[in-house]
Protein backbone atom coordinates (compact mmCIF):
# COMPACT_ATOMS: atom_id res chain seq x y z
CA UNK A 1 0.00 0.00 0.00
CA UNK A 2 2.84 2.04 0.71
CA UNK A 3 4.33 2.05 -2.35
CA UNK A 4 1.04 2.59 -4.24
CA UNK A 5 0.79 5.62 -2.23
CA UNK A 6 4.31 6.81 -3.02
CA UNK A 7 3.42 6.12 -6.90
CA UNK A 8 0.52 8.44 -7.07
CA UNK A 9 2.55 10.90 -4.80
CA UNK A 10 5.17 11.07 -7.97
CA UNK A 11 2.93 10.77 -10.64
CA UNK A 12 0.84 14.01 -9.11
CA UNK A 13 4.14 15.49 -8.77
CA UNK A 14 5.58 14.58 -12.34
CA UNK A 15 2.43 16.35 -13.50
CA UNK A 16 2.67 19.39 -11.42
CA UNK A 17 6.50 20.19 -12.70
CA UNK A 18 5.02 19.32 -16.41
CA UNK A 19 2.54 22.04 -16.16
CA UNK A 20 4.82 24.21 -14.98
CA UNK A 21 7.00 23.78 -17.23
CA UNK A 22 4.11 24.28 -19.95
CA UNK A 23 3.38 27.04 -18.35
CA UNK A 24 7.01 28.67 -18.26
CA UNK A 25 7.18 27.96 -22.39
CA UNK A 26 3.76 29.91 -22.82
CA UNK A 27 4.93 32.81 -20.86
CA UNK A 28 8.03 32.59 -23.25
CA UNK A 29 5.88 33.36 -25.96
CA UNK A 30 3.66 35.91 -24.34
CA UNK A 31 6.30 38.12 -23.73
CA UNK A 32 8.04 37.63 -27.17
CA UNK A 33 4.09 38.82 -28.53
CA UNK A 34 4.35 41.73 -26.36
CA UNK A 35 7.85 43.16 -27.23
CA UNK A 36 7.19 42.79 -30.87
CA UNK A 37 4.38 44.45 -30.71
CA UNK A 38 5.78 47.54 -28.93
CA UNK A 39 8.17 47.40 -31.88
CA UNK A 40 11.09 45.67 -29.91
CA UNK A 41 12.65 43.08 -31.55
CA UNK A 42 15.93 43.08 -29.02
CA UNK A 43 13.29 41.94 -26.04
CA UNK A 44 11.43 39.83 -28.95
CA UNK A 45 15.11 37.71 -29.47
CA UNK A 46 15.34 37.67 -25.51
CA UNK A 47 13.17 34.12 -25.92
CA UNK A 48 16.07 32.48 -27.70
CA UNK A 49 19.23 31.20 -27.15
CA UNK A 50 21.74 33.44 -26.95
CA UNK A 51 24.22 30.78 -28.67
CA UNK A 52 25.86 30.38 -31.82
CA UNK A 53 24.22 26.98 -31.87
CA UNK A 54 20.78 28.57 -32.49
CA UNK A 55 18.71 27.40 -35.52
CA UNK A 56 16.36 29.69 -37.38
CA UNK A 57 15.24 27.94 -40.24
CA UNK A 58 13.07 30.23 -42.52
CA UNK A 59 11.81 30.26 -46.17
CA UNK A 60 15.32 30.50 -47.41
CA UNK A 61 18.15 28.01 -45.66
CA UNK A 62 19.01 27.60 -41.84
CA UNK A 63 20.32 30.36 -40.50
CA UNK A 64 23.04 29.88 -37.47
CA UNK A 65 23.40 31.81 -34.37
CA UNK A 66 21.54 34.48 -32.31
CA UNK A 67 23.36 37.31 -33.98
CA UNK A 68 21.96 36.53 -37.27
CA UNK A 69 18.69 35.35 -36.27
CA UNK A 70 18.79 38.67 -34.62
CA UNK A 71 19.75 40.18 -38.24
CA UNK A 72 17.57 38.54 -40.22
CA UNK A 73 14.79 40.42 -37.82
CA UNK A 74 16.11 43.41 -38.55
CA UNK A 75 16.22 43.34 -41.96
CA UNK A 76 13.01 41.85 -42.46
CA UNK A 77 11.47 44.18 -40.33
CA UNK A 78 13.05 47.85 -40.28
CA UNK A 79 10.53 49.47 -38.49
CA UNK A 80 7.09 49.58 -36.23
CA UNK A 81 4.94 49.04 -39.68
CA UNK A 82 6.68 46.53 -41.15
CA UNK A 83 6.06 44.62 -37.46
CA UNK A 84 2.56 45.36 -37.60
CA UNK A 85 0.90 43.39 -34.79
CA UNK A 86 1.73 40.15 -33.91
CA UNK A 87 -0.76 37.25 -32.94
CA UNK A 88 0.55 33.60 -31.74
CA UNK A 89 -2.21 30.74 -32.02
CA UNK A 90 -0.56 28.03 -29.48
CA UNK A 91 -1.55 24.50 -31.10
CA UNK A 92 0.33 22.23 -28.66
CA UNK A 93 3.42 21.87 -26.48
CA UNK A 94 4.49 18.68 -25.67
CA UNK A 95 7.31 18.15 -23.10
CA UNK A 96 9.53 15.61 -24.32
CA UNK A 97 11.31 15.31 -21.14
CA UNK A 98 12.55 17.80 -18.29
CA UNK A 99 14.98 20.13 -20.65
CA UNK A 100 13.13 19.46 -23.87
CA UNK A 101 9.77 20.35 -25.32
CA UNK A 102 8.11 21.13 -28.90
CA UNK A 103 5.91 23.42 -29.44
CA UNK A 104 3.45 23.89 -33.03
CA UNK A 105 1.97 26.61 -33.12
CA UNK A 106 0.71 29.29 -35.98
CA UNK A 107 1.52 33.38 -36.20
CA UNK A 108 -0.19 36.25 -37.62
CA UNK A 109 0.76 39.70 -38.29
CA UNK A 110 -2.11 42.36 -39.02
CA UNK A 111 -0.22 45.57 -40.72
CA UNK A 112 -1.71 47.96 -42.81
CA UNK A 113 -1.04 47.02 -46.47
CA UNK A 114 -1.10 43.05 -45.63
CA UNK A 115 -2.08 40.30 -42.96
CA UNK A 116 0.96 37.74 -43.35
CA UNK A 117 1.08 34.46 -41.45
CA UNK A 118 2.32 31.09 -41.25
CA UNK A 119 3.01 28.41 -38.96
CA UNK A 120 6.49 27.67 -36.40
CA UNK A 121 7.76 24.47 -35.14
CA UNK A 122 9.80 25.36 -31.90
CA UNK A 123 11.83 23.18 -29.91
CA UNK A 124 12.69 24.60 -26.49
CA UNK A 125 15.25 23.52 -24.36
CA UNK A 126 15.94 24.35 -20.32
CA UNK A 127 18.94 26.03 -19.85
CA UNK A 128 20.44 27.05 -16.46
CA UNK A 129 16.50 26.88 -15.14
CA UNK A 130 14.94 28.52 -18.12
CA UNK A 131 12.97 27.84 -21.04
CA UNK A 132 14.63 29.05 -24.56
CA UNK A 133 13.67 28.51 -28.04
CA UNK A 134 16.93 26.44 -29.39
CA UNK A 135 15.39 26.33 -33.15
CA UNK A 136 13.44 27.64 -34.68
CA UNK A 137 11.47 26.74 -38.39
CA UNK A 138 8.51 29.30 -39.49
CA UNK A 139 6.78 29.36 -42.70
Amino acid sequence: MKKYILSCFLLLYSCFLFAQDKEAIIRVLERQQKAWNKGSIDKFMDGYWKSDSLIFVGSAAPTYGWQAALDHYNGRYPDKSFMGILTFTIIKVDLIDKTNAFVLGAWNLKRLKDNPGGYFTLWFKKIKGDWVIVMDHTS
